[in-house]
């Protein structure tokens, strides 16, 4: 018979408490782990947090650049001055929230969607009708426009989708045709060229002009003159 131990047990230790340059770990478990994410706890978040949501998770976005920023303003000059005056809907930057699915909600850089799709104003709106990413610089970020966003837009039946790129200094225009999961290329504008859209008819951006404005310069964005095509 082995003679009673007289250590006492051990008792697990707390974590310590996260210091100055550490980890804030005492709020760890106040947000969900990744995967576990409901849609109203993310739209709980601040908007200052970059981040869209897909199937439980957040991804969280690249701060943009002021390349990124003149570009996107350039962008939506043009397209908000061709959509306002001809009511056909309404504008917006990001962080606008679109719901391309059940689970996932994104915020394209820019977007274009006819008054039908917002129920509550509150809320993300439901699809949209063209969206404008403008690529940033990381092999991810690059990857992430031109091939995940490029998949998701089309299954959630976006009409339109413009890719625009400051590094190759390209805009390439997708087109959903009817029917169809896949976009077709509508065109690849470079400077010297004049970007077209397919729904919106007589849309056009004077494609040197758009990458001028990443240079910090102040080209007044062109503007068509017709209606959506239905």
């Amino acid at each position: 018979m082995h003679p009673a131990s007289t250590t006492s047990p051990r008792v697990p230790e707390s974590p310590p408490r996260s210091n100055r340059g550490d980890w804030t770990w005492e709020l760890v478990d106040s947000f969900p782990r990744q995967g576990d994410w409901t849609e109203s706890e993310y739209l709980s978040l601040a908007e200052s947090v970059r981040a869209e949501f897909s199937s439980g998770c957040l991804e969280f976005l690249p701060v943009p650049t002021w390349i990124h920023a003149w570009i996107i303003d350039f962008l939506h000059d043009a397209l908000k001055g061709f959509v306002r005056p001809r009511k056909l809907g309404h504008t917006a930057v990001s962080p606008v929230r679109v719901r391309t699915r059940p689970g996932q909600i994104r915020e394209p850089d820019i977007v274009f969607l006819k008054p039908h799709r917002i129920s509550d104003p509150r809320l993300p709106s439901d699809g949209a009708d063209l969206v404008m990413e403008v690529v940033s610089e990381s092999a991810a970020d690059r990857q992430r426009d031109y091939e995940q966003k490029r998949r998701d837009y089309a299954a959630a039946g976006i009409p339109e989708y413009w890719i625009v790129d400051p590094e190759t200094e390209t805009i390439t225009v997708l087109a959903l045709p009817s029917g169809a999961s896949e976009y077709a290329v509508h065109g690849e504008f470079r400077p010297g060229d004049t970007a077209s859209s397919k729904l919106l008819e007589d849309f056009t951006v004077d494609v040197a002009a758009c990458f001028a404005a990443a240079k910090g310069a102040s080209d007044e964005p062109q503007q068509g003159q017709e209606s959506v095509k239905e």
